[in-house]
């Protein structure tokens, strides 16, 4: 079993910034891809990005691309999101989400593919 706590999350205005930190406990954080995934009211989850056991992979969403970097600190069991330049419609709960392999392969936006899940930040973006 993994376990994941999420953190960093709040409210910001249009523009600005926050990190989002999800800390891993049970197992060797280095085995796992990880994901981060986003909920909005009345939407279905969706994907945000995903890194691969060293950070030296990454995959984004369009709709995040060039404005949200994922990375990790395995000496931490630590992955983060930072988001710049955030927009009202980033506004979600964010997840993340830990598989069981070091690479996130086939289906990386699927959340269907990930074994482990957090229990999600609130990110408030005003406009």
């Amino acid at each position: 079993q993994v376990q994941l706590v999420e953190s960093g999350g709040g409210l910001v205005q249009a523009g600005g910034s926050l990190r989002l930190s999800c800390a891993a406990s049970g197992r060797t954080f280095s085995n796992y891809a990880m994901g981060w995934f986003r909920q909005a009211p009345g939407k279905e989850r969706e994907f945000v990005a995903t890194i691969n056991w060293s950070g030296t992979s990454t995959y984004y969403a369009d709709s995040v691309k060039g404005r949200f970097t994922s990375s990790r600190d395995n000496a931490k069991n630590t992955v983060y999101l930072q988001m710049n330049s955030l927009k009202p419609e980033d506004t979600a709960v964010y997840y993340c989400a830990a598989k069981n392999h070091k690479d996130y392969g086939v289906g990386p936006s699927d959340p269907r593919t990930y074994d482990y899940w957090g229990q999600g930040t609130q990110v408030t973006v005003s406009s």
